[in-house]
């Protein structure tokens, strides 16, 4: 059995009440991965082009006011 399927199998044991607190747990948990990974593609230019994208277009008036 993988490490998954164990953990698979005992979050289907899991309370109500302790499988609330996983999912705010992993909530918060997966939104920092996100953050750095976000962070580091940033760093390293994978979003330039979007970026550089983005701006022409709200500058040839494309783009909506929020």
């Amino acid at each position: 059995m993988s490490e998954v399927e164990r953990i698979e199998s005992r979050i289907k044991n899991l309370s109500p009440e302790e499988l609330a607190k996983l999912r705010a747990w992993f909530a918060e948990f997966d939104a920092e991965v996100w953050d750095r990974q976000i962070e580091a593609d940033a760093k390293a230019g994978k979003l330039n082009q979007l970026i550089e994208q983005s701006l022409a277009e709200h500058h040839a008036g494309k783009s909506r006011p929020l």
